[in-house]
């Protein structure tokens, strides 16, 4: 069954708006089909586009499975008030969301979740991913390590903490908590989304065989690094777009009424 979206609805965003809603929702619908998502809570969010003053998140209480393109909020990235629609802005979302938005230029999307795998990690002592396969490998630089947790965020300076901590890097392991990916794009940081969950996986795997981790000699390591850098391997979209735009057309078999 093909849901088509009103003309009124259209009419009252701009194409780039309508875009990046319909990714947003999109992002939540496969999370939840993932196992990436818990209950209402956890939050991914996205700049508004052209506002750099707003972000998308849905109404406290919303289901992932329910999310369409039309229930986001935007809320002010600088006083957590509802700027466009309808709802209660959940406050750790705002706490984190916001200062991490304002603060760091590749985060337009700002995606955390308590991931059961890559959560599982960041309740030991070590959560590091090690370098013990390729997937690792191309995540481990990207990856910053917040190791002090002081309870749930309910006030904007923590946000700013994380953002930090963050800094250049586009994955954060947050200490007895959970994970956050950011990225220029919905895309990008879903499909960070995805690997840091696939990486934290595999190595629980490992781990649980006993056996000693086969750590790769760093020359391999430098090599792999270089290799998932490289940004001429592929003409056209990116590797983050191709994989979610496959994962947008199985939602389209599927689930097509998120794009509504």
């Amino acid at each position: 069954m093909q849901f088509r979206v009103s003309p009124q609805t259209l009419s009252e965003y701009s194409a780039e708006e309508w875009q990046a809603r319909v990714d947003l929702a999109a992002a939540h619908r496969l999370a939840f089909i993932q196992g990436f998502s818990e209950g209402i809570f956890n939050h991914l969010t996205f700049v508004v586009p052209g506002k750099s003053d707003r972000y998308y998140q849905i109404p406290f209480g919303t289901h992932w499975s329910e999310v369409t393109a039309s229930c986001f909020m935007e809320v002010g990235i600088d006083d957590g008030e509802v700027k466009r629609g309808e709802g209660e802005v959940e406050r750790s979302c705002y706490c984190i969301h916001a200062p991490i938005h304002k603060a760091l230029l590749q985060a337009k999307a700002v995606f955390h979740t308590h991931m059961p795998h890559a959560s599982a990690l960041t309740r030991l002592e070590d959560p590091r991913i090690k370098e013990i396969g390729q997937t690792e490998v191309g995540l481990s630089g990207a990856i910053a390590y917040d190791d002090e947790y002081a309870g749930p965020a309910l006030d904007p300076a923590e946000g700013a903490r994380l953002a930090k901590v963050i800094g250049d890097k586009t994955v954060l392991f947050m200490a007895n908590h959970g994970i956050s990916t950011v990225g220029a794009t919905v895309a990008e940081a879903y499909d960070k989304l995805y690997y840091v969950e696939r990486a934290a996986q595999v190595q629980i795997y490992a781990m649980w065989t006993g056996q000693k981790l086969k750590q790769l000699p760093a020359p391999v390591v430098e090599k792999t690094r270089r290799d998932y850098m490289d940004d001429h391997l592929y003409k056209g979209p990116t590797p983050a777009q191709r994989h979610f735009d496959a994962l947008k057309r199985m939602l389209d078999r599927k689930e097509p009424d998120y794009a509504t």
